[in-house]
């Protein structure tokens, strides 16, 4: 006689524990891809177990932050292989902003139910960017909550920690006027803007996902699901050579306007020429189709410029020479000037 098996009473109100434990094992090697030599311990535990790095003076640095309803769009064309790289590049270049190297990432994923394969593509997203920036994805959260999250859908959040020696902090303080910014290009909205991109495309346009953005050869989604870059090599580069970077600014939601005044002192403004770089054809659509004042779309987008160095004009040359031979693109896109803690545009 075959005995039935009895469906759990926590399964029927919508959380399959077997279901999501079976998803994060699924993940376990490929999380263990992105272990470094100063992992201790398994995945699994309850905390995860991570050596300091060498060194006397070192001062850690964390942040946190989350893919934001560019989710949306990935729900709307089914592909999830690259919002965890997004959100693991956008938290490195949120501490590399302070000359931070990246130590371990812990992510968190909240969802109605947790669809396998769909965890899967998240978590490779994951892996793939913790491996390219030598980093650790140490652990992490996975949470049912059925009726807190609409079906097929979730949420995805991570945590960074990672160190730089105290003489090396990058704070700003010694920005100056006659610095000089360079901006290093975005891909494409990176993270933000994303309430307003999908409104005005998919609400006010009325074009889908697989329609081509006019005037190029991707299609909308691929234009909105381009993958966040990270700047840690680059960065890294200019540091290790030398170079006198007395700030940096990640531009995230907030544009340049928000961004730049959190590293400048009150006693200098950042002028930004806007024609110093050619802004990408998604914002243009978005500005032209939304009629979006330029002012306003420069606070919600990054229009094409995902990173700020700013750096003394004696180091120039030296910088620019530094960022060919590691072939990154990149603008000159301002100066310092004496000011008040602003930023400025000029045309």
């Amino acid at each position: 006689m075959v005995t039935e098996h009895k469906k759990s009473a926590y399964a029927q109100a919508g959380v399959n524990i077997d279901v999501k434990m079976s998803a994060v094992g699924s993940v376990k090697e490929m999380v263990s891809a992105t272990r470094t030599v100063n992992v201790i311990g398994g995945i699994g535990s309850f905390g995860g177990l991570f050596k300091m790095p060498p060194g006397r003076d070192m001062v850690l640095v964390a942040s946190s932050d989350g893919v934001g309803t560019k989710l949306k769009v990935a729900a709307m064309m089914n592909k999830h292989d690259t919002v965890g790289q997004d959100l693991v590049n956008h938290c490195v270049n949120d501490i590399l902003v302070q000359g931070a190297k990246p130590l371990f990432f812990m992510d968190y994923v909240g969802a109605a139910k947790v669809d396998p394969a769909q965890f899967r593509a998240v978590v490779s997203g994951l892996c793939k960017a913790c491996r390219e920036n030598k980093m650790a994805l140490l652990g992490g959260e996975t949470a049912e909550m059925p009726g807190l999250y609409p079906a097929g859908e979730y949420d995805l959040v991570g945590t960074i920690v990672g160190y730089v020696p105290r003489k090396r902090l990058i704070t700003g303080k010694s920005i100056r006027a006659g610095d000089v910014m360079i901006g290093f290009p975005s891909g494409g909205l990176q993270t933000n803007g994303f309430s307003l991109a999908r409104k005005v495309i998919f609400d006010l346009s009325q074009w889908t996902w697989k329609d081509k953005l006019p005037g190029t050869n991707q299609t909308f989604g691929e234009a909105l699901l381009a993958v966040h870059r990270s700047f840690l090599r680059p960065v890294q580069k200019l540091l290790d050579r030398g170079v006198h970077v007395t700030g940096m600014a990640h531009i995230t939601g907030g544009g340049f306007q928000d961004n730049l005044p959190r590293v400048l002192p009150k006693c200098v403004n950042a002028e930004i020429n806007r024609s110093s770089w050619e802004v990408p054809t998604i914002f243009k659509f978005i500005q032209n189709q939304g009629k979006v004042d330029t002012d306003e779309m420069y606070r919600v987008f990054n229009m094409g410029i995902g990173y700020v160095v700013i750096l003394a004009k004696r180091d120039l040359v030296k910088a620019t020479n530094i960022l060919r031979a590691q072939h990154q693109p990149y603008s000159v896109i301002g100066v310092i000037r004496k000011g008040s803690g602003v930023v400025t545009y000029r045309d």
